[in-house]
């Protein structure tokens, strides 16, 4: 038997409710990211792989986006990012961070990293 790991339904209203309640460093990459505006790339906002919910997911590339505020930074959120990448690292899908202030100061640079790592 097949099981289905993307967005399952017991996920939805959390993934709702984080998509209403953005940051505004989330807000403002996903700006560049809808509606296929980065190399004509697909990407899913709040999109969730077994009981992870990420901040952005391109199917096409298996690329998962993080932007990390202040709350990543202690060590149990540290051990739980770990945890999820290696997760989503099993399931042959990238995963790159980047930071609030990264989004905020150099957008341009985290597009283009965005890009670098496109394999299609």
């Amino acid at each position: 038997m097949h099981t289905k790991i993307h967005n399952q339904k017991p996920l939805t209203p959390k993934r709702r409710n984080l998509r209403k309640n953005s940051t505004p460093f989330e807000t403002t990459l996903w700006h560049h990211l809808k509606n296929n505006q980065l190399k004509n790339h697909k990407f899913k906002r709040q999109h969730s792989i077994g009981n992870f919910i990420t901040d952005f997911y391109c199917a096409k590339e298996k690329l998962v986006i993080e932007i990390d505020g202040d709350s990543h930074f202690s060590e149990s959120s540290q051990e739980y990012d770990l945890k999820r990448t290696e997760f989503f690292n099993s399931l042959g899908i990238k995963v790159i961070r980047f930071t609030n202030v990264e989004v905020a100061e150099s957008l341009e640079g985290v597009l283009m990293e965005i890009v670098k790592n496109f394999k299609y």
